[in-house]
């Protein structure tokens, strides 16, 4: 046969960003080989796409699969959302390299600051490595749906060079421990890894409530793992700070500081997260214009940015509700079918809402979980531009009841299971105006989506469905970009920051990743909560409408949203160059 498989009458938007055309694909093993008119070639196996909008699977850079993927060859809800190609190990967290005597304090890192069960994690883990190499060899030995990449990480990388000594941040590290962290990271990045990454904000906090240990780490320490980068030639350098989330200017400078020092020191592409948010919902524009300085001085730095609001799911059931932080609330038990039934009862009703009332709220997620004007219900298919006249403070006071009785109500609606969205970050004015200029700003990446992470919390590994489905339809506001636009965005641009040049367009030569999609259909439906992580575990998974079928590397993956059980991916090590 001429391809193992044929895909005929497709509209192709090929990932470059040039106008959608109609044609053939032919793929032969792992690759495609010829686009175009490819009538009367023969094949295996023929797919008509007719009517079906075909894309490069999407490349994901900002996930936590760290641990999940010591365990789970799936990788959804990413895989699921046309995801073909992950990195992980992103904000500095990860599980490698690691001495056993660390294992449980690094379990407390990612459950605190990425909201991973640490129960999940604990019987999931199979630590079957020390190294960073070491972990990278583990995660070769296994298949999976997708292919993924690995950062090293900052926060395993101190403690494992440093000790005890290394889990606080206010500790620095000897000439010789910097030397030590260079090697290592160099060690990593020639075993594979795609580069290096960090934390640098108060928000990132373990499961005790302790501070991130890389949160103040000097500009020397990060020296080290620079020059490893500018020694090898390759690998990125990914960081997530606190310029976007404050008012005081000076920190804000010294942290682009930081950031342009690292940039120079280690040569290599540099990213940094960037959203608005509502203690400085202006400050983003300030890193987008410095993003733009620093390219025009020759750097390679790019801002992460976010395709919606980075939205809190809240429910009796889930991570986070305005009820979780009071006193009463915490005797319920962690069984959510007994946890509802015991707030049914009139008396703890009663109990819970003078509580509320009295301000009686201890948990650092408190002050968000009284923003009752930004949460709103989760409708089908999601409104991830929710009008603010609908939040439920709008419906309270529309029915002329107090807020906190009336949203005690709504979260025992379907039997305790429904749920509402709260977009906490990129939201500020009450639409996404400013969310479209960050992404359509020069110098940026489509990220942040966390899959893998706030697995009870945020479920946003659907971004790039949201990417395409609102964004080429447009906002309520009337901005909109051409579906050759968006999928540029999460293909060929991401992979080409990242190194992966073998994937991200629609060529002969390049991974047979691709998506088939009813671009009419698409949309997404509210999150649904499973219990199927180890020891039971929750996690929020979205399953998209509207994809027809994705492929890895030539291999249907889903069929009509649905797993067909292949895993023909795989680690990547490194840069990824194409067959031609």
């Amino acid at each position: 046969m001429e391809y193992d498989v044929l895909i005929r009458g497709a509209n192709i938007v090929d990932g470059t960003g040039r106008p959608a055309f109609s044609g053939d694909v032919g793929i032969r093993g792992d690759h495609i080989v010829d686009v175009g008119e490819l009538g009367g070639r023969i094949a295996s196996r023929t797919i008509d796409a007719g009517g079906l909008t075909l894309t490069p699977g999407f490349v994901d850079i900002h996930t936590h699969y760290d641990g999940q993927a010591s365990w789970d060859s799936q990788l959804a809800p990413s895989s699921m959302n046309g995801v073909t190609s992950v990195g992980m190990g992103n904000c500095g967290v990860g599980f490698a390299p690691a001495r056993p005597s660390w294992h449980d304090r690094l379990i407390g890192i990612l459950e605190g600051v990425e909201d991973i069960p640490g129960t999940a994690l604990a019987e999931g883990l199979t630590w079957d490595w020390q190294s960073f190499p070491e972990y990278l060899d583990a995660l070769d030995r296994r298949s999976f749906t997708i292919d993924v990449g690995a950062h090293m990480p900052h926060a395993a990388l101190r403690v494992f060079v440093m000790g005890d000594r290394g889990a606080d941040h206010t500790q620095a590290p000897t000439d010789a421990e910097i030397a030590e962290m260079e090697r290592l990271t160099l060690e990593a990045v020639e075993a594979g890894a795609m580069g290096f990454s960090t934390s640098r904000t108060w928000a990132h906090r373990d499961s005790n409530g302790v501070s991130i240990n890389t949160l103040t780490a000097a500009g020397r320490e990060l020296a080290g793992p620079a020059r490893a980068l500018r020694r090898a030639g390759r690998g990125v350098f990914q960081l997530v700070s606190d310029v976007y989330n404050t008012t005081q200017d000076e920190l804000v400078a010294g942290e682009l500081a930081l950031i342009e020092d690292v940039a120079r020191l280690c040569g290599r592409p540099l990213s940094f997260s960037l959203m608005q948010s509502n203690q400085a919902p202006r400050r983003y524009r300030e890193l987008l214009d410095y993003a733009q300085k620093l390219a025009g001085d020759g750097l390679d730095v790019r801002c992460q940015v976010a395709p919606r609001g980075v939205g809190v799911i809240i429910g009796l059931r889930t991570t986070l509700n305005p009820f979780c932080a009071l006193p009463s609330y915490r005797t319920l038990g962690a069984d959510p079918v007994g946890r509802v039934q015991s707030l049914r009862d009139s008396g703890m009703r009663e109990r819970l809402l003078a509580e509320a009332r009295r301000g009686e709220f201890d948990h650092p997620s408190a002050e968000l979980m009284r923003k009752y004007e930004m949460m709103f219900r989760m409708s089908d298919p999601v409104d991830y531009e929710p009008d603010p006249a609908r939040s439920i403070a709008a419906e309270a006071a529309a029915s002329g009841r107090d807020v906190l009785d009336y949203l005690y109500d709504v979260l025992l609606e379907e039997d305790g299971r429904r749920l509402l969205y709260m977009p906490a970050l990129n939201y500020s004015d009450g639409d996404l105006d400013a969310v479209f200029e960050m992404m359509t700003a020069d110098n940026t990446l489509f990220g942040l989506s966390d899959g893998g992470a706030h697995c009870g919390t945020i479920c946003d590994a659907s971004f790039p469905t949201t990417t395409l489905a609102l964004w080429s339809r447009g906002s309520r506001n009337g901005h909109r970009k051409p579906i050759e636009w968006l999928v540029h965005g999460y293909t060929q641009r991401n992979a080409r920051h990242v190194g992966w040049f073998d994937r991200g367009v629609i060529a002969p030569g390049h991974r047979a990743d691709i998506n088939l999609i009813d671009l009419d259909a698409l949309a997404l439906p509210p999150p649904e909560l499973h219990y199927d992580l180890p020891a039971g575990g929750l996690r929020l998974m979205q399953q998209p409408r509207g994809y027809h079928m994705t492929l890895k590397n030539g291999v249907t993956t889903f069929d009509r949203g649905k797993w067909t059980g292949a895993m023909p991916g795989g680690l990547l090590r490194g840069e990824q160059r194409s067959a031609l």
